[in-house]
């Protein structure tokens, strides 16, 4: 999807727990339809396609399409969903893919039927950026399958890294927390953000660098100390390699 969703319409956004003896049988879909497993177990099949229904499993359904689905009744499925009109396809091929994030989901979720039962204009405008939002999530799961909790753990140490770009952070503390060794960690790392994880650390210092000398008022010497620089003509060097100005440049 290389453009944002030019929402038209949308239904109330509804969750149900499909009952013990409850099966889908779809007629041809009039508009779009959003589906998202959130608890239970299930089959979905469209145009002989079949895929395993568990939680984070999402489809977006475009006109058309005529889904079929079955659940286990001892394993009821829980799902969300909303119908809406868009200019132009908002499904993806194929129609769904599993997110990873299932917490995100849930809260998005829950925020898009919140948002839109308060009934106003503020509430509604939420309630359609968190369509976009789940329609984005369908769409990054289709084209970018396969994560894996490794995968989530190295991400979040990523953002601890830009979190905390000051402290004096380790390859060997990194990869522990990701439960790798060393080399695989920084495998990982570099396959992930495209330099090692000793690379990424100076840039978030470097940009964190550039957030305190323009917005901060500290001068050169305290944000270097801040960022974990003892030598200062070091990190000024640093500094301009990778902005291009100096440090003193920037007050």
């Amino acid at each position: 999807m290389t453009h944002r969703l030019q929402l038209e319409t949308m239904s109330p956004p509804t969750f149900w727990r499909c009952e013990p003896s409850w099966s889908w049988t779809s007629r041809p879909l009039g508009d779009h339809l959003l589906w998202c497993v959130l608890d239970g177990r299930g089959e979905l099949e469209l145009d002989g396609r079949r895929q395993e229904l568990r939680p984070g499993v999402c489809a977006v359904f475009r006109p058309g399409d005529e889904p079929r689905a079955t659940h286990d009744p001892h394993r009821r499925l829980l799902v969300f969903g909303m119908h809406f009109e868009t200019a132009g396809t908002a499904a993806p091929d194929p129609r769904w893919g599993e997110v990873p994030d299932r917490e995100f989901l849930g809260v998005l979720a829950r925020t898009s039927d919140a948002s839109y039962r308060r009934a106003d204009p503020l509430g509604r405008h939420q309630a359609e950026l968190c369509l976009e939002q789940l329609v984005a999530l369908v769409w990054d799961a289709v084209h970018r399958p396969g994560r894996t909790a490794t995968d989530s753990a190295v991400d979040e140490i990523a953002r601890q890294l830009r979190q905390d770009p000051g402290r004096e952070w380790t390859v060997s503390e990194m990869a522990g927390r990701a439960a790798l060794s060393r080399a695989q960690f920084t495998r990982r790392f570099v396959k992930q953000f495209g330099m090692s994880p000793a690379q990424y650390l100076i840039q978030a210092r470097i940009d964190r660098a550039h957030q305190l000398l323009t917005e901060s008022g500290m001068t050169v010497t305290a944000t270097a100390a801040a960022l974990g620089y003892t030598d200062v003509p070091y990190f000024s060097r640093q500094y301009k390699q990778r902005t291009g100005r100096s440090p003193s440049q920037e007050h």
